[in-house]
C-alpha cells in the first residue's frame, strides 16, 4: 500500500488550483436544470483539520488556503462549500474534493467515488452525508474504465492520483484517450504536480499529441518551505466549459498576487 497522506498538504496551494477549478465546473454545469455524474478515482478522505500536527508541520495551509481565500469573490462555489464544511465540522475543517462536490451538487446528480486505501476509505465513508454517494474500495483507474460511459452521460471526471509510481505520467495519457473515446462528451479533469525536475512534462507532451484541443491550466509559485520540490500546479482538462480558461487565468494571477 502506498504512504502518500493528504493530511500533510491538505488546504495547500495546489488545492486551492484544483479545488477553485472544480467548485467553478460543478456551478457551471448545475447551472442548467440536467442531472450530472461526477465520477472521482483517487477521493482521498474527503476532511481534514488543519489545525492538526500534520498540517501545522508544513505550513503549507497556511501558505495555501489561509492567505488565498481572502482574495476570492464572496460568493465563488469553492469558498460557498469550504462554509458549509466548516459549518458542520468545525472552523478548521478542510474539503478534499469529494466533500467539494458533495455540497455542489444536487440531489438529482449521482456521484461515484473510488480510494483503495482502507484507512483513508473508511475516513471517506464516515463523513460523506448518508446516500450522497457511491463509494467504492477499489482502484480508480480500473472503476473508471467500468462505469464510463456513465448514466447521466452529461458530467465530470475527477483524477487526482498522489504521483507516488513514476508510471502513473506514462499511464495516464493512455487512460485519458481511452476514457474519451467511451465518453466523448465528459469533462475530464487531470491534476498534476509542477516539481522541480519536471517529470510531468513528457505526461504534457503526449496529452497534447492525443487530444489537440486539450486545455492546460498551469500556475506556478515558491516552494513553500526550503527543500520543496514543488513550484506549481497544473490540471489537463479535455472538453472545458465555456468560460473555464478565464477563470483559470483568474485564479492563477490570484495566486501569483498572494504569493509575489
Amino acid at each position: 500500500m502506498l504512504s502518500y497522506q493528504h493530511a500533510y498538504h491538505a488546504g495547500n496551494l495546489a488545492d486551492v488550483h484544483k479545488h477553485a477549478a472544480l467548485a467553478w465546473v460543478l456551478s457551471y454545469l448545475t447551472g442548467k436544470d440536467k442531472p450530472l455524474s461526477y465520477i472521482e478515482t483517487h477521493a482521498g478522505r474527503g476532511l481534514y483539520a488543519l489545525n492538526a500536527p500534520e498540517a501545522l508541520k508544513t505550513g503549507e495551509a497556511a501558505a495555501g488556503i489561509a492567505r488565498l481565500a481572502p482574495h476570492f469573490a464572496p460568493d465563488h462555489p469553492y469558498l460557498r462549500a469550504i462554509e458549509a464544511i466548516r459549518a458542520a465540522h468545525g472552523p478548521s475543517a478542510y474539503p478534499g474534493s469529494p466533500l467539494i462536490a458533495a455540497q455542489l451538487l444536487r440531489p438529482t446528480d449521482k456521484m461515484t467515488l473510488a480510494e483503495l486505501h482502507p484507512q483513508e476509505h473508511a475516513a471517506l465513508a464516515r463523513v460523506l452525508p448518508p446516500g450522497r454517494a457511491t463509494l467504492q474500495r477499489r482502484e480508480g483507474l480500473e472503476m473508471a474504465q467500468a462505469l464510463c460511459p456513465p448514466t447521466p452521460r452529461r458530467g465530470v471526471l475527477m483524477v487526482d492520483p498522489s504521483y507516488e509510481v513514476k508510471a502513473e505520467y506514462d499511464a495516464l495519457p493512455r487512460f485519458l484517450t481511452q476514457i474519451r473515446r467511451k465518453w466523448n462528451v465528459g469533462i475530464l479533469l487531470l491534476w498534476y504536480p509542477i516539481l522541480q525536475a519536471g517529470p510531468h512534462q513528457p505526461m504534457c507532451d503526449a496529452l497534447r499529441a492525443a487530444h489537440h484541443d486539450i486545455a492546460l491550466f498551469e500556475t506556478r509559485f515558491p516552494p513553500v518551505r526550503a527543500g520543496h520540490r514543488m513550484i506549481g500546479s497544473g490540471l489537463a482538462v479535455i472538453n472545458p466549459p465555456w468560460g473555464m480558461a478565464e477563470e483559470m487565468a483568474a485564479i492563477a494571477r490570484m495566486i501569483t498576487r498572494a504569493t509575489a
